[in-house]
């Protein structure tokens, strides 16, 4: 087995990864590299990944690395002690995102993501501050219903947590067709409901709902904060690194949103925003 990765400049790495996406519809590995740069991997056997010039052509301009890596015949098994469960505890509740080989837990809001159906498990930074958020949002009210709308849903890692806390209806929307597949299926798996849809969130809105979760980019975020017509009630916004957080919040102020909460790691932040 071969793992295949392309390092990219963070700034561009939405734009990358919607090109990337068309060549490994199966989906992508993602993580950080470091604050300036994405790494997206590829696994298949010999003769089955994307040709490397026709992955250097979709990174175009953005492109830092691309290596490959022979894998040891476990590569399976050590595959599965990358993707631990996350757990995120607020104000007596206890939320934990699993992967499917693993137990779910009593007591606890149980969410099984399969890290290999697309583009995130809930084990990022961003995810687990955004889920945080969510959790204060959603103890506002006992049993929120309340629709909830995810903004580019990836695994749909929010959406589903947003249904098994109470919002409802939930809408997601992504722009790659497999993070919407994957997001259905994890939906169904889940035994929730998710509406999920395709948009494009550079060139359209995505469906609106009082509250919103946007775990993007901060290029992407700068250009929904401007192009909004119709702020939500509560807007959670991550995908930013600290020093990021103040121009985002700063534009999405100017379109009538006020900063209320802030959640941040140890490199990346999510920012809550509500109406004013």
């Amino acid at each position: 087995m071969i793992r295949l990765a392309i390092r990219v400049a963070r700034e561009q790495a939405e734009l990358v990864l919607a090109e990337l996406a068309e060549l490994a519809p199966a989906g992508l590995e993602e993580r950080d590299v470091d604050a300036g740069t994405v790494e997206y991997a590829i696994y298949g056997a010999p003769g089955e990944l994307p040709p490397l010039p026709d992955l250097r052509a979709a990174a175009g301009g953005a492109l830092v690395d691309v290596s490959t890596t022979e894998l040891a015949d476990d590569w399976d098994v050590r595959w599965r002690t990358w993707h631990p469960a996350v757990v995120v505890e607020i104000g007596g509740r206890t939320l934990r995102v699993r992967p499917p080989w693993e137990a779910p837990q009593p007591g606890t809001i149980d969410v099984a993501i399969e890290p290999a159906q697309a583009f995130g498990t809930g084990a990022h930074e961003t995810t687990r501050l955004s889920l945080a958020l969510l959790m204060e949002v959603a103890r506002k009210v006992p049993d929120p219903v309340l629709a909830l709308a995810d903004w580019g849903c990836g695994s749909g890692v929010l959406a589903i947590a947003a249904a098994k806390l109470g919002f409802a209806p939930v809408l997601a929307c992504d722009v790659e067709a497999a993070s919407v597949v994957a997001t259905r299926d994890g939906a169904r798996e889940n035994g929730v409901e998710v509406e999920v849809s395709r948009c494009d969130l550079r060139r359209e809105a995505g469906p609106w709902a009082p509250t919103v979760t946007a775990n993007l980019v901060r290029p992407l975020l700068l250009e929904v904060a401007r192009r909004i017509e119709r702020p939500p009630y509560q807007l959670i916004v991550s995908g930013l690194l600290r020093a990021e957080a103040d121009e985002v919040a700063g534009v999405f102020a100017a379109r009538g949103m006020a900063e209320t909460d802030r959640r941040e790691g140890t490199e990346w932040c999510a920012v809550l925003l509500e109406g004013r």
